[in-house]
């Protein structure tokens, strides 16, 4: 039996202060007049701000607006990501002369519309001190704690940002837009990047800078970007512009070594990860605000002062038509927020748009919880919300329905699992799982689901991805000092219970550093967020199908990390459970066991082998001596859950592989590019050498599984990794 957890509630009780990713007016507004905005109380809604008081800002902010509470519009974007405007001015102006260029430079509808705030900053001294207005600038950025800043320089302002803010604070700028200043010598070096917007007759001189400032990154990361505009247009104009082109697509964001909402001094955790913007749009999908007023009840029941129930639908353009798209052939994701944040947060910091954007599915984001303008749900509501999306749109796919959350969501979508197991085909959750005891939070309670699941064990079968980040101090990753009764161990043994996998409930961190316990396809996925950040993954298998997927993500605070988004829908997008009879099947690679090995990577080396097969030609490296030896292959096959490759023995390349086996492949499909390394076994078995020329007929002419000439290699101890100029490096082991 669990301890009961003296932590009632650790979740995100906290909500961010930021904006929505999008340039242009509320999308799916009502155009019969304006929803009314709601009174705000201590609970969040959409738009609403974290609760601090800012310090008191330096003397040289002669004008700022901050953003207010928020509204109760349920129709316009969500407050994550907030931008926040930095304006330095040509000449020193007060404060009605700040709120002048404001206007003057018509932001007013991007402030509404993303809830902005903004500071109108004039020189400390008489004219711009790179040293003195540089400290002037941290002070203001560490008073509003912002994580998406915006800079604008206009005239001599320009110069001090193009000079001394693009190169030393690159970083920790989303957006820069200057106007009329003067080129800056900026020296080659590492920097962090900053996209750019510059405009004017200097424009031109002013881009070799900032292009300078993007040269290290700027193949690995796209939203580098410098736009120039050498016209000479009105500063309304001008706003507008950078704004469409640059500003609004790219936010930055910092949670690592701590949760973002607690906020850090300049420089204190290092350079922001710059982020692109959910723009949907841009994705080709449509937003569907859905406010559905309760309907009947108990007879003489009065329904009229209820709650509206509220869900957001986002539509791949070309899935909306039923008549258009067969029948029950689109899958259904459901986001689910964290506890008092926005109902649209998962939509727009998960990660998920982007992907259903790529791979064309069915979002749907529940406000689950409930709010001062929207009635809760909970499990049942849930449930039912799922079953009239089904019966609306019969181009869903029932047998493809998936759950996933963060924070109080996960340990929502984690309790959906258990409680709701016929509804969903797999379920998952990002910085919350399951807490001990009865009574120790009420949207999770170890003792109850812990009793479900003896009941559902051998009947039911359902597919977990659980998401830890090891610096959240809201809902503490397990470590050596604190893996009893923790959450995400709770959680990993109740879906050890459901999916009767054995029960792993003492954890040993010699056998694992990360997790304390073995587990298949074990392998790390390092990525170009932040200082290099990394994700620690592997998997709890079955008869080789992975039914429990845990990822850890190093360093990381307590909030979504988007590209586990991509990684959780590979894992989910699997698996689909038969509307009828409620069976579970699997439709990827299995992980076997090979006597002599831990579990090999079968998944993992499968990526492999199909990246090879489909580049059609590798190049692989040896060794002679201390000289390197390179040369096309083209043979490569997958046999008995091991990756061959074949040549001649009377070849040079077989004698240096037997003098050393250690080889690197190299490959490149057009977009990504592929290092294996590892050592090479010769198998003399007549079996592998049949099978590598049934696979290669034309072979034939030169080989014969039954001459001594042929040979056949496995990889053992191989790593692998798989890059490209636009997605995280991915790393497989096997």
């Amino acid at each position: 039996m669990k301890k009961i957890l003296s932590i009632a509630l650790a979740l995100a009780f906290v909500v961010t202060a930021s904006a929505p990713p999008q340039g242009g007016a509320h999308q799916g507004r009502p155009q019969n007049g304006t929803p009314e905005v709601a009174e705000r109380g201590q609970r969040a809604q959409p738009g609403q701000r974290p609760f601090f008081e800012a310090p008191k800002l330096p003397d040289n902010v002669v004008y700022s607006v901050r953003a207010g509470w928020g509204s109760g519009d349920a129709y316009g974007r969500s407050s994550n990501n907030a931008p926040t405007f930095f304006i330095y001015t040509d000449k020193a102006v007060d404060e009605e002369g700040g709120k002048a260029l404001v206007e003057e430079l018509g932001m007013q509808e991007v402030m509404d519309v993303h809830h902005g705030s903004v500071y109108v900053i004039n020189p400390v001294g008489a004219k711009y001190d790179a040293a003195k207005d540089f400290e002037a600038f941290k002070e203001v950025f560490n008073s509003t704690r912002t994580g998406n800043l915006k800079v604008i320089g206009l005239g001599a302002g320009a110069s001090f940002v193009n000079a001394t803010l693009a190169p030393q604070a690159c970083g920790y700028i989303a957006g820069i837009l200057t106007y009329g200043g003067k080129a800056a010598k900026v020296a080659k070096g590492d920097y962090a990047g900053v996209p750019a917007y510059v405009a004017g007759k200097t424009a031109k001189s002013v881009a070799a800078g900032y292009n300078t400032i993007n040269a290290s990154l700027k193949d690995a990361e796209p939203l580098l970007t410098v736009t120039v505009n050498p016209a000479e247009l009105s500063k309304a104009d001008l706003f507008a512009d950078a704004w469409k082109q640059t500003l609004c697509k790219t936010y930055r964001y910092n949670n690592y070594k701590h949760t973002h909402y607690e906020g850090g001094e300049y420089g204190k955790y290092g350079v922001y990860e710059l982020e692109p913007y959910t723009i949907w749009e841009d994705l080709d999908i449509t937003r569907i605000v859905v406010e559905e007023k309760p309907m009947g009840g108990f007879p003489g029941m009065n329904t009229g002062d209820q709650l509206p129930t509220l869900w957001y639908e986002y539509w791949p353009n070309e899935l909306m038509d039923a008549t258009k798209v067969p029948a029950q052939s689109v899958p259904v994701m459901v986001l689910l927020h964290g506890n008092a944040n926005d109902p649209r947060t998962q939509a727009e910091t998960s990660g998920f748009i982007e992907v259903a954007g790529k791979e064309r599915f069915f979002v749907v984001e529940m406000e689950w919880q409930g709010s001062r303008t929207a009635a809760a749900m909970g499990h049942d509501g849930i449930e039912t919300t799922v079953y009239k999306l089904l019966a609306k749109y019969p181009q869903l796919d029932p047998s493809r329905v998936y759950a996933e959350g963060l924070s109080a969501g996960s340990m929502t979508a984690t309790a959906l699992g258990i409680r709701k197991p016929f509804v969903f085909t797999a379920v998952g959750g990002h910085s919350g799982a399951i807490f001990g005891g009865r009574g120790a939070s009420i949207y999770s309670n170890y003792d109850s689901f812990s009793n479900a699941a003896l009941q559902m064990r051998g009947n039911v079968e359902m597919p977990y991805f659980s998401i830890a980040c090891t610096a959240d101090t809201t809902v503490g990753f397990l470590t050596p000092d604190n893996w009893k009764d923790n959450c995400y161990l709770n959680a990993w043994n109740i879906y050890e219970t459901i999916n009767d996998l054995p029960v792993v409930d003492e954890l040993d961190f010699s056998v694992d550093p990360v997790f304390g316990m073995k587990l298949d396809n074990r392998h790390t996925v390092t990525t170009v967020k932040g200082e290099g950040i990394k994700m620690e993954v592997g998997d709890l298998t079955k008869a080789g199908v992975p039914l429990i997927r845990c990822v850890a993500v190093i360093d990381y605070g307590h909030w979504n990390f988007k590209p586990t988004a991509q990684m959780m829908w590979d894992f989910f997008k699997q698996f689909s459970r038969d509307p009828e009879t409620k069976k579970l099947s699997y439709h990827g690679e299995k992980c076997i066991d090979h006597a002599g090995y831990a579990t090999n990577n079968t998944e993992g080396m499968n990526t492999v082998y199909e990246f090879l097969k489909n580049c059609g030609t590798y190049y692989i490296a040896t060794a002679e001596g201390d000289q390197p030896r390179v040369r096309p292959f083209g043979t490569i096959l997958e046999y008995e859950g091991k990756l061959y490759i074949q040549t001649g023995h009377v070849k040079n390349v077989a004698k240096q592989i037997a003098a050393n086996p250690k080889v690197e492949i190299c490959a490149f499909n057009g977009s990504e590019w592929i290092r294996l390394s590892g050592t090479l076994v010769d198998d003399p078995r007549v079996e592998p050498k049949k099978a590598m020329l049934d696979a290669n007929p034309d072979l034939r002419g030169m080989y014969d599984e039954n001459d001594d000439n042929t040979a056949v290699y496995y990889f053992k101890d191989a790593t692998a990794t798989i890059n490209s100029f636009t997605a995280p490096q991915k790393e497989i082991k096997f």
